[in-house]
């Protein structure tokens, strides 16, 4: 049997988790500390149309990069501004979020639909590039890559030796602890949201930046709510976080590789396992006491209001 179609279908799972570990991340650092943001949809396709557009008009995808981190930033801190400063519903706010990004992002893109972008450039690296099959899983990929990779080991990192990822922790399981000892919480909520607003915007340009690339209406289908439910799926944790996002990212290539396995299985059943995966998800996790099991932030999603 010719295996030649491995290499590849795992570097076409490997630019389809991309986005994947850029949103869950950034979603990850803004539940440590305590805020449920539901609008990574939103915030994601954002950066899809922002990155994109930057790079039409010539910016490069540097540029379109930074762009879309600022714009889903920019989202973030509105719905930092509603929930954490005005003390509006999270989950309402964040569901407006998504639907606000989705018609916005239409809006604005309309003018960009059918236009493609420049191939964004793969890093080479002389020698070990062009080693057999090692050289183009490990070696070939584009620099946006490498550094999802570098984030999830950095927040790793973040989280269990520095006093900074130990405040955020703090904040997000005993904001009142955190409160009486001089911390701002509201002001540490607010970073950490928008931090995952970058992410996610940074998510969604890699869609129509690197993986198209090219700007439809909608092109992120549902990816940001998966991205939530990863960071479910991964117990709160940046490494698991990386597997979990190749695993469902895996499942989404899957559909296009079965057949050469002589596997006769519908397209549409193939389809919809990521959003399987997650319904599944997220239905264990709202099981009473099943937070608490995972390891949740145990102030995650909860209202704080300063007292003197």
């Amino acid at each position: 049997m010719d295996y030649g179609f491995l290499i590849p279908a795992i570097q076409s799972i490997i630019i389809a988790s991309t986005p994947l570990v850029f949103a869950a991340l950034g979603e990850l650092v803004s539940e440590r500390a305590g805020v449920l943001n539901l609008g990574v949809e939103g915030m994601m396709i954002m950066g899809a149309v922002v990155g994109f557009a930057v790079v039409i008009a010539g910016g490069g995808g540097v540029l379109g990069f930074a762009a879309a981190a600022a714009a889903g930033a920019l989202m973030a801190a509105l719905f930092g501004f509603l929930t954490l400063i005005l003390y509006a519903n999270a989950v309402a706010t964040g569901l407006a979020l998504t639907l606000f990004g989705l018609g916005l992002s239409a809006l604005v893109g309309a003018g960009f639909v059918g236009l493609s972008a420049d191939k964004f450039p793969q890093i080479s690296i002389p020698v070990l590039s062009d080693l057999p099959v090692i050289g183009p899983l490990l070696f070939g990929h584009d620099i946006m890559v490498y550094l999802s990779l570098a984030l999830a080991v950095g927040l790793t990192w973040f989280f269990k030796h520095t006093r900074a990822g130990l405040i955020v922790r703090a904040v997000g399981d005993d904001h009142d602890a955190a409160h009486s000892i001089g911390y701002n919480v509201t002001a540490i909520r607010f970073m950490a949201a928008c931090f995952g607003g970058a992410m996610a915007g940074i998510g969604g340009a890699y869609l129509s930046i690197v993986q198209t690339p090219l700007f439809v209406e909608n092109m992120t289908a549902g990816r940001g709510w998966i991205a939530l439910a990863l960071v479910v799926f991964a117990s709160w944790r940046p490494g698991r976080v990386l597997l979990g996002a190749y695993l469902f990212g895996g499942i989404t290539i899957i559909q296009l590789h079965i057949q050469g396995f002589g596997i006769s299985i519908p397209s549409q059943i193939l389809s919809m396992l990521p959003y399987l995966a997650t319904v599944v998800v997220l239905t264990v996790i709202s099981a009473k006491g099943s937070q608490a099991r995972l390891g949740a932030p145990r102030a995650l999603g909860q209202t704080f209001k300063a007292t003197r």
